[in-house]
C-alpha cells in the first residue's frame, strides 16, 4: 500500500499581482534569501518530520518538478516524497483552493498539513504536537491566524475565547493559509465536490470554511512569528533587501 501523504502545499495559481515575474517562474518558485518559496515550506516540513508531501500546480506547472528533482530532499539532505497533483495538465486551468484539496484528496491522509505555497513564514514550527491534539479533538480545521497586514486591515476570521475560529466577531485576524485539516471537510455534507474532484470544480475555501465555523467544528490560534503574504514584487523585493 502507497503511504499517503501528511501535508499538501498549494502552488497551481497564476500571481497575476506578481506580474511580470510571474510570467515565466511560477510564483512558488520565485526566491527569497536565495531559496524559493516553496523550498522554505518544504524544507520546514521536513525539518517537522512530515516527508511526504502532495503539491498541486497548474501554471507553469511542469516546472516544479523539475526544481525538485526526481529524488527530492530537504536543504538539509532529508529525503521527502512528493507527489503532484497537475491541475494544469489534466484541466487546463488552477481549481482554486477547496477545489484544488478535494482534487488531491485520494493522495492525502484522513488529517494533514495545508499551507500556502506563496507565503514566506520561516519560523513556523509544523509542530507534531499539534497535530495530535487535532487528530483528538472533533474539529474539521484547525487555523493559524497572524495579525492582520497592511494589505488585508479588515481581517478575515476571529477568534473566540474559546479558541473556536469566528466567522466575523468585533476583531479579526488574517488566515495564514497554513492549518490543519480533515478529510471530512471536502465530503458531503460539507462539500459538494465529488470525490477526486474528476469534473474538475474550481471552488474557493472560504465559504466550506465559514459554513464549518458555524457549526463550531474550526478552531485557530494566533500565530505571532514572521509571515509575508508575498503578493506582490515590492513585498518580494523588501524581504530580499
Amino acid at each position: 500500500m502507497v503511504s499517503t501523504a501528511q501535508a499538501i502545499v498549494l502552488a497551481a495559481g497564476r500571481g497575476n499581482r506578481m506580474r511580470p515575474l510571474t510570467d515565466r517562474v511560477p510564483k512558488p518558485l520565485l526566491a527569497v534569501k536565495g531559496r524559493s518559496l516553496l523550498r522554505w515550506h518544504v524544507d520546514a516540513l521536513a525539518d517537522a518530520g512530515v516527508d511526504r508531501l502532495v503539491i498541486n500546480t497548474a501554471w507553469l506547472g511542469e516546472q516544479i518538478p523539475a526544481h525538485f528533482g526526481p529524488r527530492p530532499h530537504s536543504s538539509a539532505g532529508r529525503p521527502v516524497t512528493i507527489a503532484y497533483s497537475a491541475e494544469g495538465e489534466d484541466f487546463g486551468y488552477a481549481l482554486e483552493t477547496a477545489g484544488g484539496i478535494a482534487r488531491a484528496l485520494p493522495l492525502l491522509d484522513t488529517r494533514f498539513w495545508v499551507v500556502a505555497g506563496d507565503v514566506y513564514a520561516p519560523g513556523f514550527p509544523f509542530d507534531p504536537a499539534a497535530l495530535e491534539r487535532f487528530a483528538r479533538s472533533d474539529r474539521l480545521a484547525h487555523l493559524w491566524l497572524v495579525p492582520n497586514p497592511a494589505h488585508n486591515p479588515r481581517g478575515d476570521f476571529g477568534l473566540g475565547a474559546d479558541g473556536l475560529a469566528v466567522n466575523g466577531g468585533a476583531e479579526r485576524f488574517t488566515y495564514s493559509t497554513i492549518g490543519l485539516y480533515r478529510r471530512e471537510l471536502f465530503e458531503p455534507p460539507w462539500c459538494e465536490i465529488h470525490p477526486g474532484n474528476p469534473q474538475g470544480t474550481a471552488e474557493p475555501l472560504a465559504p466550506l470554511l465559514r459554513r464549518a465555523m458555524d457549526a463550531g467544528r474550526v478552531s485557530a490560534e494566533l500565530y505571532t512569528g514572521p509571515w509575508t503574504d508575498v503578493g506582490t514584487p515590492e513585498r518580494l523585493a523588501e524581504l530580499n533587501a
